[in-house]
C-alpha cells in the first residue's frame, strides 16, 4: 500500500491517516505496536493502567515496533501527573489527551518536544485546545463508545464545525469502522480518523474474549449514552445498564450513582468478561462489526476500502 501524505501523517510520522483509539482495558502494547507496524498510529490507553504498568507497556511497545506510537491520557483521572512523568521519562513522542483541560499539561509536554493531540466534543473546546498549543484535535462525535461529550453532537455535524473553527489538523472519531466512513470524514475536512470499536474487535486487543464476542454480536440500538449526570458514557445495554436506568428514573443523586458505579465496573466487564455486572463501553458502529480480525488486517481493510470509495464514491444503479 502506497503511503499517504498530509498534515496528520507528517505530524505523527505514519503511512496512513488511521489512528487506533486509546481505549481502556483494550489498548495495550500488543495492539498499539501491531497498528503502528501496519502503518497507522497505535495508542496505549493509560486510563486503565497503574503508573508502573504504563511504563512496562511503553517499554514493550518500543521493543515491538520501531514506528511511531502514542499514549492516551484521560485528564479526569486522579494521579495523572505520574502518568505524564513516565511518558516524559520514557521518551514517548506523541500524547493524546482527553476528558479535561488541555491547558493543564500541553505547555509542559511541548517544552519536552512532545506532539500533543486533544480529544474534543465541540468546536468551542477545539478552539481552547488550539489556544493551549495542541498540534491537532480529535473531533469525537456522539456515536463514539466510552466517555462522551454532553453536547451529543454527531460526527457528521461535529467534524465540519471543528474544521471551520480551527487551523490545526482535525482527526474525526465516532462511528468510523469502514473505508467509506473514513472517506466521508475526510470529505468533511478531517485529515485522519481515529478508530475505536473496530480495534476492540481485534485479536491483539487486551479486552476479554467474551466482550469482543458481545461487540461483534451487537445489533442496532444495543448501545446507549447513559450516566449523563455523572460522566456520559456509551455502553452496551446489560443488567448493569438496567440498574443505572432504574436508579436514574427514581431520581438518584450523584453520590448514589457513584456508589452504583463503584470501582472497577469497566474492568469487570471489558477485561474480566462479566457481561452482566460489568460496564461494556463500545460505540454505535459495533452493530456493523461481524468478526474479530488481526489489527494489521483492519488497517489494510480500512485503507483499501478508502481507496475503493475514492474511485467509486457514488453507487449508481
Amino acid at each position: 500500500m502506497t503511503p499517504f501524505r498530509n498534515r496528520v501523517t507528517e505530524l505523527l510520522g505514519i503511512d496512513y491517516p488511521i489512528i487506533q483509539a486509546g481505549m481502556v482495558w483494550a489498548s495495550g502494547w500488543k495492539l498499539a505496536s501491531a497498528v503502528s507496524n501496519a502503518g497507522g498510529l497505535g495508542i496505549i490507553g493509560s486510563g486503565s493502567m497503574y503508573p508502573d504498568v504504563l511504563r512496562e507497556h511503553i517499554r514493550k511497545c518500543k521493543i515491538a515496533t520501531n514506528r511511531s506510537f502514542a499514549v492516551n491520557v484521560p485528564l479526569l483521572y486522579p494521579g495523572i501527573e505520574k502518568h505524564i512523568q513516565i511518558i516524559m521519562e520514557e521518551g514517548v513522542k506523541i500524547i493524546f489527551t482527553s476528558a479535561g483541560n488541555p491547558k493543564t499539561w500541553t505547555g509542559v509536554l511541548k517544552e519536552k518536544g512532545i506532539t500533543v493531540v486533544h480529544v474534543v466534543s465541540s468546536s468551542k473546546f477545539a478552539l481552547k485546545a488550539e489556544e493551549a498549543g495542541c498540534d491537532a484535535v480529535v473531533a469525537e462525535g456522539f456515536e463514539a463508545g466510552g466517555h462522551n461529550g454532553r453536547e451529543e453532537t454527531t460526527t457528521m455535524v461535529l467534524v465540519p464545525a471543528v474544521v471551520n473553527a480551527v487551523k490545526i489538523p482535525v482527526i474525526a472519531a465516532g462511528g468510523i469502522a469502514t473505508g467509506r466512513q473514513m472517506m466521508a470524514a475526510m470529505v468533511m475536512g478531517a485529515e485522519g480518523v481515529q478508530v475505536g470499536s473496530r480495534f476492540v474487535a481485534s485479536e491483539e486487543a487486551s479486552s476479554h474474549s467474551e466482550f469482543k464476542n458481545a461487540v461483534v454480536n451487537s445489533q442496532e440500538g444495543d448501545t446507549v449514552l447513559t450516566m449523563k449526570q455523572l460522566t456520559p458514557v456509551r455502553l452496551i445495554k446489560n443488567k448493569f445498564y438496567q440498574q443505572v436506568r432504574e436508579a436514574e428514573a427514581k431520581g438518584a443523586t450523584l453520590e448514589e450513582l457513584k456508589t452504583l458505579l463503584g470501582k472497577a465496573r469497566a474492568k469487570k466487564g471489558m477485561f474480566e468478561g462479566d457481561m452482566d455486572e460489568g460496564e461494556l463501553e463500545i460505540g454505535q458502529v459495533s452493530s456493523l462489526l461481524k468478526n474479530i480480525l488481526p489489527a494489521a488486517t483492519i488497517v489494510k481493510n480500512l485503507w483499501s476500502e478508502f481507496g475503493e470509495a475514492l474511485e467509486n464514491p457514488v453507487k449508481i444503479l
